[in-house]
């Protein structure tokens, strides 16, 4: 869906395709009139947005292969759909039985890492739509913070480079301009905005920025206007928004909360938790970490980075962060000038929820319903086409 920003700006929004299992071409094709085409029609859209994740091995297929390229891009246009931006967060294996740490795998000291995400830009140039100049990619935050040294932050910088490099190259040949998005994350080498600043200042900001997941921001207890000031303050632009929201349990040490979240300590993905302590943020790896005794419970609340729908509550007394959404996305659309154009809502969690949809693409269709309602009530006007 696109959205006519007062200053003029074209904001897109759609959702991320990580939530569907397919790593070749076939499986991409086939979700696309499985779920997005569906999720359109729910919609009433005539257009909808849909950010791809791409595995290695479809990148690589599409990378070197132009009719593999124009037939993804042909089915994207006869179902309504168009692709803007691409998740490249995950390598490959993100729906195998247990996922965990290996998604930060391989990482920015890893040369598989940059060629797979020059890949990605490649094909993203060739997929953008006709009449959109530029595209976006998001990233991991250039690794997990163990093992890393000043050796692998040494690689990661020369590799930072040489994607600007190559970025660079690549819209001299295209026109299209992609960019790339560093995605803050718990537990990473780059894990809040004042980290990002400190690991990534100095970059291209024409080509580098940061991807902000608002689930990330608020499983870090980060004050959304004060994050989004220090990034622009440090010329880091949000070239993209996930739009997400973590759980958060008011009160850890009540029975009910404990029950509630024992139900979604899944063994597929990690749930990074956090809470505050006298001013300091602590924080475990895992939420069975916390609920194991690893985190205090009399403190305050326990955020966890559990990718929850956007317009449901989890079990009770359980609730989401999407206060914490709202204020990312007034902060980011609210003025006078739109200062990110690609919105992306990632919630790829939902075949590890308690209780499964078993309609899918109309939950879906409902979390893009809600960030329709929020965008247009910051005075943005929807595209009808």
């Amino acid at each position: 869906m696109r959205f006519l920003h007062p200053d003029g700006t074209t904001v897109h929004l759609g959702y991320c395709s990580n939530v569907h299992q397919a790593e070749d071409l076939e499986g991409v094709i086939a979700q696309l009139a499985e779920y997005a085409e569906p999720v359109r029609e729910r919609l009433g859209a005539g257009r909808l947005g849909i950010g791809l994740w791409l595995a290695r091995p479809v990148v690589t297929e599409l990378a070197g292969d132009e009719a593999a390229s124009a037939r993804l891009k042909t089915e994207l246009r006869a179902r309504g759909l168009e692709t803007v931006t691409l998740n490249a967060f995950p390598y490959a294996g993100f729906h195998r039985e247990v996922v965990k740490k290996d998604v930060y795998l391989p990482d920015w000291a890893d040369e598989a890492r940059l060629r797979y995400t020059l890949d990605c830009a490649r094909v993203l140039a060739v997929l953008l739509p006709d009449d959109v100049g530029h595209g976006s990619v998001s990233t991991l935050p250039l690794a997990w913070r163990t093992p890393w040294h000043r050796a692998c932050a040494d690689e990661a910088r020369h590799a930072l480079d040489r994607l600007a490099t190559g970025l660079a190259a690549l819209e001299s040949w295209t026109g299209r301009r992609i960019r790339v998005g560093f995605e803050p994350e718990p537990g990473c080498v780059v894990e809040t905005t004042t980290q990002a600043v400190r690991e990534l200042g100095g970059l291209d900001p024409d080509r580098l920025g940061v991807c902000l997941d608002a689930c990330h921001l608020a499983v870090q207890f980060e004050q959304p206007a004060e994050a989004l000031r220090r990034l622009a303050e440090a010329g880091l632009p949000v070239v993209k928004l996930q739009a997400s929201c973590a759980v958060e349990a008011a009160n850890p040490a009540d029975p009910a909360a404990r029950t509630a979240l024992h139900r979604l300590a899944e063994p597929r993905f990690l749930h990074q938790t956090r809470t505050v302590t006298d001013g300091d943020v602590l924080g475990v790896d895992d939420l069975p970490d916390a609920l194991d005794g690893g985190l205090p419970d009399a403190d305050g609340p326990w955020r966890v980075h559990f990718h929850a729908p956007l317009h449901t509550r989890p079990e009770p007394p359980l609730r989401t962060t999407a206060d914490q959404l709202d204020q990312v996305l007034a902060g980011l659309l609210g003025g006078a000038s739109a200062d990110c154009d690609h919105i992306e809502v990632e919630t790829y969690t939902w075949s590890v929820l308690p209780e499964p949809p078993t309609d899918l693409p109309g939950g879906i269709a409902a979390e893009l319903a809600w960030a329709r309602d929020r965008l247009t009530g910051l005075g943005l006007k929807e595209d009808p086409s």
